[in-house]
């Protein structure tokens, strides 16, 4: 329940219905409005929290925004000598459910426009710095490598020489660094060649860091997806790689990249520790996947649970 209004609305917001077992679940399921005016007497309704609201009749209209239902609207116990609603009434909350689908999908359009436009930024961003980084930074400590080689030559003593080599050693650790910070925000690959390159490079990095088994299995074929769904699919699996190294204690990380009917789906699998769902969502980076999924019109699925590992799964449709 998103929002209450009324007598006895208190403490609604929030509440959670089964959607198979609530008539709110049923009435979203089949699209089409219900008015019931006694609420013992309906079989769908679920009689443990109609006791609980104390309501005895009911009006249910669902929000159909583009044809989608996004919602149901519920009236409970008209104000009167009784409870029960009339076919005015239901015509007139048809209106009214109508009018509120349209500002609903509105607010949800502005806001996932919104997302969108953020995300095209970071990732826009993300590519300047790593192409500075490599082109800039990297170049100008590839020239202090190759100025150093003279010194090399020229180093007259044992100290002379260890300095200059501890300089060297240094160089060339933070252009590794470098290259290494500047895949991480944006390879090149990605763009270049694709996700599949993209995601070979990255689990093969990944297994070079943390010595973990990762097996990486793909059935795309030749052709390449829409950059937003390359660009989302890498992200996930970077998140899901980073989560398993900082929390899951995995020994062995599965990724499988396949085409599905109409769609494409990423799978990543862990036999870590997992976790209970629902407890450290915001802490795992799950809340960035959803909208980056969300953003592709596709789904996020994630089974969890404690000794059992971690599965992510995110589809989208790809025509």
């Amino acid at each position: 329940v998103a929002a209450a209004e009324g007598e006895g609305s208190y403490g609604v917001v929030g509440m959670q219905l089964d959607f198979g077992g609530s008539k709110a679940g049923r009435v979203l399921e089949r699209g089409r409005s219900e008015r019931v005016d006694s609420v013992l007497e309906d079989p769908e309704i679920d009689q443990q929290v109609a006791r609980r609201l104390g309501i005895h009749s009911a009006l249910f209209v669902p929000l159909v925004a583009r044809g989608r239902t996004i919602g149901v609207l519920i009236a409970h116990d008209r104000a009167g000598a009784t409870p029960a609603f009339t076919d005015d009434d239901l015509r007139l909350t048809e209106t009214l459910a109508a009018r509120a689908a349209v500002a609903v999908d509105l607010s949800e359009r502005v806001s996932r426009d919104t997302v969108r436009r953020v995300v095209a930024a970071q990732e826009l961003e993300r590519t300047r710095l790593a192409r500075a980084l490599h082109d800039e930074t990297g170049q100008a400590l590839t020239s202090i490598l190759l100025g150093l080689k003279p010194l090399e030559t020229l180093a007259t003593s044992a100290e002379t020489s260890a300095a200059v080599t501890s300089v060297r050693e240094l160089v060339v650790s933070t252009l590794q660094d470098v290259r290494r910070i500047a895949v991480e925000l944006r390879p090149s690959a990605l763009d270049d060649f694709g996700l599949v390159p993209a995601l070979e490079r990255l689990t093969e990095t990944f297994r070079e860091q943390t010595e973990m088994q990762v097996d990486l299995e793909t059935s795309l074929g030749s052709d390449r997806l829409p950059a937003d769904v390359e660009t989302a699919f890498y992200r996930i699996v970077q998140e899901a790689l980073t989560n398993i190294v900082k929390h899951a204690d995995a020994r062995r990380v599965s990724i499988l990249l396949t085409r599905k009917h109409n769609g494409v789906a990423v799978i990543v699998e862990d036999d870590g520790g997992g976790f209970e769902e629902g407890v450290r969502n915001d802490g795992l980076g799950l809340v960035g996947m959803r909208e980056r999924v969300d953003l592709i019109g596709g789904k996020l699925r994630i089974e969890s649970a404690p000794t059992t590992g971690t599965t992510i799964v995110a589809e989208a449709p790809v025509r």
